[in-house]
């Protein structure tokens, strides 16, 4: 690991210490592009960590210190995400598939983070679930799935009711109220990358299996 500081974090807010891994695609040329505006004091954003894609690994922020990731959003119920969270940046294009030698190196930075935080599972989350009216990172390419295999994230290994309101399993997974198209696409971003269409059941039944998961 490479220490790379960013004059872009401050103190947690309240006492507050982090319940939450958000992860974060960068949409930029490089990494190298990335960990300068991650560290640009004019950029006013930072992150916990970057992660190239051919596994590099930059630590621009101790955990302990509140980064400048998150922006405007929520989780279940609680704003200020930046106090309460990690934030990871992966080298990603936003188009791209995530090449093994970056997910390999999340796979071993993840469990040391979850574990001085006492992080579940469910607390690792992308930054669209947190800010679906702005965000889309990390995007429908990444393996959320290989994640959860792992114990680092949480999937729906069976589906739940179908008939379940959709809006109030998202409530009990966690999104922010927005307007439900977007909460959906969020919801679909990493629970059904690449499909479209209005609500069906399989979207109420994933859901639903994900709040009971959530509930845990």
């Amino acid at each position: 690991m490479i220490r790379h500081p960013s004059p872009n974090a401050g103190p947690r807010r309240d006492g507050l210490r982090p319940e939450l891994v958000v992860l974060h695609f960068t949409e930029m040329a490089s990494a190298e592009a990335a960990l300068q505006r991650l560290c640009d004091p004019a950029a006013e954003v930072s992150a916990h960590y970057l992660i190239a894609r051919d596994g590099r690994l930059w630590q621009m922020v101790d955990e302990g210190a509140r980064a400048w990731h998150a922006g405007a959003g929520a989780w279940r119920g609680r704003d200020d995400v930046n106090s309460r969270s990690i934030g990871i940046e992966l080298d990603n294009d936003g188009r791209s598939p995530f090449p093994h030698p970056l997910m390999a190196r999340l796979e071993t930075l993840l469990p040391g983070i979850l574990s001085r935080w006492s992080i579940p599972a469910r607390g690792v989350i992308a930054h669209s679930d947190m800010a679906p009216q702005r965000k889309s990172d990390p995007g429908p390419r990444f393996d959320w799935r290989r994640l959860a295999r792992q114990g680092l994230a949480i999937w729906p290994e069976t589906a739940g009711d179908a008939d379940a309101p959709l809006a109030a399993s998202l409530d009990r997974i966690g999104y922010p109220p927005a307007p439900a198209d977007l909460r959906l696409r969020a919801f679909r971003l990493r629970f059904r990358p690449g499909h479209a269409g209005p609500e069906d059941g399989r979207d109420r039944a994933l859901a639903d299996a994900l709040a009971r998961l959530s509930d845990d």
